[in-house]
């Protein structure tokens, strides 16, 4: 779940099954099995979307047993447009 997490930093939104492979990827080139030059592809065959609620209890750090290192919290807002500017403003401090 963290690899997946790390990539969405990127603004990608990736499927757990992406998160596996791009672990493996980060494994494979920290034991230098890929070298630092070398090119990889990483074939994504799901999107993110699909899989909402694990990515939801990834960030709320709801997931038994896994600390979640790349946790990004949802912040619960009312379904008003004040209430959502008045967040957007505390956020980014405008």
């Amino acid at each position: 779940m963290d690899a997946a997490a790390r990539a969405d930093l990127t603004g990608m939104f990736n499927c757990p099954h992406t998160g596996v492979a791009l672990a493996a990827l980060t494994k494979l080139r920290e034991r230098q099995v890929i070298g630092p030059n070398d090119r990889t592809v990483v074939v994504s065959t799901a999107h993110g979307l699909k899989f909402t609620q694990s990515k939801v209890s990834y960030h709320a750090q709801e997931i038994p047993g896994l600390t979640s290192k790349y946790a990004n919290p949802p912040t619960p807002v009312k379904e008003d447009l004040g209430a959502v500017m008045d967040v957007l403003k505390s956020k980014f401090n405008i």
